[in-house]
């Protein structure tokens, strides 16, 4: 629901990725900038009427967006999407910060856009530390986005399991996620993300933001 900037982007990068996609928005010439390309449907209407969401095929959906400008649309649809016809993967953009905390709370998965936006500043303005990015149900393990000394950069991404308590997921590399090895050398720029148990989040931190010890590789 909502064909503006980010709505337009998903479904042409679903349906690049094969997927089956409709696309609701209640201005008609909203779709234009779905291209001349795009195969799928849309429905022009309110995103979280039912007679609309039926006519976009919401009875056989895997997942819904709801992202238009609107954070109450957004939520009411979303809610409609999962509470009324079973979507299981439901997800609602929300503006307001506080918002989306509560609606967080009551199940409902939302992108907080200006919190989003304020944490990928934070991220490149004050790059030391960590930067949690989920947490297991039981609050005692996170995975968290490090910023190592750059004494770190040439060295075995071995080493950070060697010295720490924690253990490298995955790294970021110009802005693709791979999955480390024993022949992985981290490189300026990368970005990495290690699963590290809640007490020893600043312990590792500190021992990152330090020089490796030694020389070993």
């Amino acid at each position: 629901m909502g064909c503006g900037r980010v709505g337009s982007s998903l479904a042409t990068e679903l349906e690049a990725a094969g997927h089956t996609v409709s696309v609701i928005d209640q201005a008609r010439e909203a779709f234009r900038r779905l291209g001349p390309d795009f195969k799928g449907r849309t429905v022009t209407g309110v995103g979280f009427d039912r007679d609309t969401l039926l006519e976009a095929g919401i009875q056989d959906a895997d997942a819904f967006a709801a992202v238009s400008n609107g954070d109450n649309s957004n939520i009411l649809a979303a809610r409609v999407a999962r509470e009324t016809y079973g979507v299981n993967n439901v997800v609602a953009r929300i503006y307001d910060p506080g918002r989306a905390e509560i609606y967080q709370r009551l199940g409902i998965p939302t992108v907080a856009t200006v919190l989003w936006a304020t944490d990928q500043i934070l991220r490149r303005l004050l790059p030391e530390g960590s930067r949690s990015e989920w947490r297991d149900a039981s609050g005692t393990i996170q995975l968290c986005e490090m910023h190592p000394h750059n004494d770190w950069y040439g060295r075995s991404i071995l080493l950070i399991d060697q010295l720490t308590s924690a253990r490298v997921a995955f790294i970021t590399r110009l802005g693709v996620g791979m999955i480390p090895d024993e022949h992985t050398v981290l490189q300026q720029g990368d970005l990495i993300h290690v699963m590290v148990a809640d007490e020893d989040i600043a312990r590792v931190e500190s021992i990152l933001a330090a020089s490796p010890e030694g020389d070993r590789q």
